[in-house]
C-alpha cells in the first residue's frame, strides 16, 4: 500500500476537495491518508506514460461523445478503476463515466472508498464479481508469496488451479474480514476495502450491493461455497455469466413457495430477498441463508434509509416554505420603500425591531434546516447523486442569494468583523461554500449566452455586501495611509472591486437594491468618485 496523491507525484489531487481541505487545516488528528496497492498504481502509471494512452485520452476529453466507458478484467480492471478515478479527478473532464470491472482484486483502503463517497462517485464504478472467484477476495489475505504468484498467473492468463492451502487461506481471512464488519454500516478497519457498487453474478442470476459491510459479508458467504478449483475457473467465466445475468433481465421468473423452501408470505420486500437470495444460488443452502438475509438487509436498510431521508427532506423543505416567503416579502418591501437603503441596508439597520425581529427568526430557522442537510449529505445519509438533482441544486441556490445578504448584514452589524476579520475569510458559514460547489459542478462545461433585459431579482453574487464592506474599509485605509507601497496595494483593491462591480451592474447581475440611492453601495460609490482623481496618479502607476 502506498499514498495514492504522493506515489503519483499529484495525478489524484482533487481527491481532496477544497471543503474537505480546509476542514482538515481545523482538525487536530490527522485524516489517514488514502492508500491504494503499489502494483496496481504502477501498471497505471506505466499505462499514463504512454504516449498513446495521452492521446486517446485527450481525444476523448475532446470528442462529443456523451459518455465514457471503461472497462477490464482481473488485474486490468485494477487498472481500468485507476484509469477513471483519474479522468474524474481531472477538472476538465465533464462526461459522464462508467467503469465496469470484472474480478477485479481490491484496490484500496478505507479512505480510498470515503473519498469516493465524498465525491459522489459511487455510480461511476460498477464491480461484477462472481460468486466463486478467488480474485476479488485475495487482498483480504496480507501479501505472501503465494498470492503473488497467483496475481502473476492470472495475470498471463493462466488456468491454474491453487493449492488447497493457498484457497482454505484467503477463505480464513475474507471470514475474518466478514467478522471485523459485522454490526458496522461500511467497511472501515480493514486493510483493503470495497468501493462503488457491486454485482454478484452466479449460473443463476445476479444481486447489487453497494455497501461496504454488505459487500465484504456477501463475498465471503458466497466464497465459503466454494472449493479450490471453482475459485480459479470461475476467474475466466465471466462471459458466460454475463450472458446468462442478461437473459434473466428480459425474462420474469417465477418464485414458488416450496414446502421447506423459501415462502414469500404475500410480501413485496420477501419477494425481493427470496429473488435475491435465490439469484445468488444460495437460496436453499440453509447453512448460510440466515446470514445472507442478514447481509441483503443490511444492505437494504442502508439504501431504503438514503431514499427515505431525502423524501423526508423534501417534506420538511415544503414546511419551511412560509419562512422563505417572509423573507422574499420582506425584500420587496425594502426594494420599494421611499427611505431607498435597499434589502441589505434596511437589515443591517434594523430600522424596525418587530418586523427585521420576526425576518431574523425566519432566517436562523432556513439556516437550521440547511445546516442539517448538509450535514446528512456529508455524511452520506443521502443517495449518491443528491447534489446533482435539479430540485436540490435550485433550492440551494436560490436560498443562498435570497438569504446570505442577511446574514452579511447581521455579521457586520454585530461587528463581529472587528474581533473575527471580514465576512468571505473568516464568517462565511459552510452551508454556503458547499452549494457554491454544487452550483459550480451544475454549470461546468454550459455557457451562457444570453442577456438580461431587467436586473436580476437577487444579486447573482451572494457575497457582494461582504466585498462592498470590504472596500468601504479599503477607501478608509487609503485616507490614512501615508506609506506608497501599501496605499498602492490598497488603492489596486478599490480599484479591482469598482471593475467587477461595474460589470456585474453593466450584465444586470445585481438586484434593485444595489442601485438604491442610500445603499451602502451607492454612497461608497459616490464617496470614492469624489476622493478618485486625488488618488488618479497612483492608481494609474500601480496599473502600469
Amino acid at each position: 500500500m502506498v499514498p495514492l496523491d504522493v506515489a503519483s507525484n499529484g495525478l489524484f489531487s482533487a481527491l481532496k476537495s477544497p471543503v474537505e481541505e480546509e476542514e482538515e487545516e481545523e482538525e487536530e488528528e490527522e485524516e489517514q491518508p488514502v492508500m491504494v496497492h503499489a502494483g496496481f498504481l504502477q501498471l497505471f502509471l506505466d499505462f499514463y506514460g504512454n504516449c498513446n494512452f495521452q492521446d486517446q485520452m485527450t481525444l476523448l476529453e475532446r470528442s462529443n461523445c456523451k459518455s465514457i466507458v471503461i472497462t477490464g478484467h482481473s488485474i486490468g480492471a485494477a487498472a481500468a478503476a485507476l484509469t477513471s478515478l483519474w479522468l474524474l479527478c481531472r477538472s476538465s473532464s465533464s462526461i459522464p463515466l462508467l467503469c465496469i470491472t470484472f474480478g477485479s482484486p481490491l484496490l484500496g483502503n478505507s479512505a480510498l472508498s470515503k473519498a469516493i463517497l465524498r465525491e459522489r462517485w459511487v455510480g461511476s464504478f460498477c464491480h461484477v464479481v462472481s460468486k466463486h472467484d478467488i480474485i476479488p477476495r485475495l487482498l483480504f489475505a496480507p501479501p505472501s508469496a503465494h498470492i503473488l504468484s497467483l496475481l502473476h498467473l492470472c495475470h498471463f492468463g493462466t488456468n491454474s488451479i491453487p493449492e488447497e492451502a493457498l484457497f482454505s487461506y484467503v477463505l480464513s481471512c475474507a471470514g475474518k474480514a466478514a467478522k471485523e464488519v459485522e454490526g458496522l454500516s461500511e467497511s472501515d478497519g480493514l486493510c483493503f476495502t470495497p468501493l462503488g457498487t457491486y454485482v454478484f453474478c452466479s449460473e443463476e442470476g445476479g444481486i447489487c450491493l453497494d455497501n461496504g459491510a454488505s459487500v465484504v459479508k456477501m463475498m465471503h458467504l458466497l466464497f465459503s461455497r466454494s472449493c479450490p478449483r471453482q475459485s480459479t475457473e470461475d476467474h475466466f467465466k465471466y462471459s458466460e455469466y454475463i450472458g446468462k445475468l442478461l437473459l434473466q433481465f428480459l425474462k420474469r421468473r417465477e418464485l414458488q413457495g416450496e414446502e421447506g423452501g423459501l415462502g414469500l408470505n404475500g410480501s413485496t420486500y420477501d419477494a425481493g430477498v427470496s429473488l435475491a437470495l435465490q439469484s445468488s444460488g444460495i437460496d436453499r443452502q440453509e447453512m448460510v441463508l440466515g446470514s445472507a438475509r442478514d447481509c441483503l438487509e443490511m444492505a437494504r436498510q442502508n439504501g431504503s434509509t438514503r431514499n427515505l431521508n431525502s423524501a423526508h427532506l423534501a417534506v420538511r423543505l415544503s414546511k419551511i416554505t412560509p419562512n422563505r416567503a417572509q423573507i422574499e416579502w420582506y425584500k420587496a418591501l425594502c426594494d420599494g420603500s421611499e427611505e431607498q437603503l435597499g434589502y441589505y441596508d434596511t437589515f443591517r439597520q434594523m430600522r424596525t425591531a418587530k418586523r427585521e425581529h420576526a425576518v431574523n427568526m425566519s432566517r436562523v430557522v432556513l439556516a437550521t434546516f440547511w445546516n442539517g442537510m448538509v450535514g446528512m449529505w456529508e455524511r452520506n445519509e443521502l443517495p449518491f447523486d443528491f447534489h446533482r438533482r435539479s430540485k436540490w441544486i435550485n433550492a440551494s441556490q436560490f436560498y443562498k442569494l435570497l438569504v446570505e445578504p442577511l446574514d452579511i448584514a447581521d455579521y457586520y452589524r454585530m461587528e463581529k468583523h472587528r474581533e473575527k476579520g471580514h465576512y468571505i475569510e473568516n464568517g462565511r458559514e459552510r452551508r454556503y461554500r458547499v452549494f457554491d460547489r454544487w452550483w459550480r459542478e451544475r454549470s461546468k462545461g454550459k455557457k451562457s449566452s444570453s442577456k438580461r433585459n431587467n436586473f436580476a431579482g437577487l444579486t447573482q453574487d451572494s457575497c457582494f455586501w461582504a466585498r462592498v464592506e470590504e472596500v468601504k474599509e479599503s477607501v478608509e485605509m487609503a485616507k490614512t495611509e501615508t506609506e506608497p507601497m501599501k496605499l498602492g496595494a490598497v488603492l489596486e483593491r478599490i480599484s479591482k472591486f469598482e471593475k467587477y462591480a461595474g460589470e456585474l451592474i453593466e450584465s444586470k447581475e445585481v438586484s434593485r437594491d444595489v442601485l438604491a440611492a442610500n445603499s451602502s453601495y451607492s454612497k461608497w460609490l459616490q464617496e470614492w468618485t469624489a476622493l478618485k482623481p486625488r488618488f488618479q496618479q497612483l492608481i494609474n502607476n500601480s496599473k502600469s
